[in-house]
């Protein structure tokens, strides 16, 4: 049976209008680069809107990354397993193959596939955390409110400090450190790199 012609005349919303999937939001937005950024590189840099972001498009990559290995892997181990549990060529010629047989294949199969299949979620991991670390590690995070640059507040204090007595040299530190707090958004930070969350040790 074929379908009905569509009706030429009806001009109802449900009839005209075409919807479209609502856009995906993007992961980074651009933020005024910092006194500390390469001036090359323009006014902007793309950054996630805030650390808790960050840390959830981490999890996200390494979930997909992890599940699309994991696919690719079980199609393998079960290709793996099926030619380690065939039996061999000669018993198909002499026609010995029974039905307990093929029990006994199905279950070498299963128990194969599982070996596998461990192994394999453990590199699928590594190899997600491999994969993602490096861009992540490297990426920007917009810093809510600006901060002052502590490598420059640390030079200056060092300045001031490493006077050894002498007065003139306190003065200098001194009139250095009033200025730069006269002037402390020349050295503001609007962005910091995933690896400042990440930490040392990781």
């Amino acid at each position: 049976m074929s379908a009905p012609p569509y009706n030429l005349d009806d001009y109802s919303p449900s009839s005209t209008i075409i919807p479209f999937e609502r856009p995906l939001p993007l992961l980074r937005g651009p933020v005024p680069a910092g006194s500390t950024d390469d001036p090359s590189i323009g006014p902007f840099v793309l950054a996630f809107r805030d650390a808790q972001a960050w840390r959830s498009a981490y999890r996200a990559c390494e979930s997909k990354l992890i599940e699309q290995c994991e696919g690719g892997a079980r199609i393998g181990c079960s290709l793996s397993a099926s030619s380690k549990c065939k039996p061999p060529w000669w018993r198909a010629l002499i026609g010995r193959i029974s039905s307990s047989d093929f029990a006994e294949r199905a279950k070498c199969e299963e128990h194969e596939t599982e070996i596998c299949m461990s192994a394999a979620k453990e590199n699928c991991v590594r190899f997600a955390k491999e994969k993602c670390l490096n861009p992540f590690r490297d990426a920007r995070v917009a810093v809510r409110e600006r901060k002052v640059d502590s490598r420059e507040v640390s030079k200056l204090i060092s300045l001031a400090s490493a006077s050894n007595g002498s007065a003139m040299a306190n003065s200098i530190g001194v009139i250095q450190l009033g200025s730069w707090l006269s002037s402390k958004f020349v050295y503001e930070v609007t962005n910091c790199r995933g690896s400042d969350l990440l930490g040392p040790d990781k």
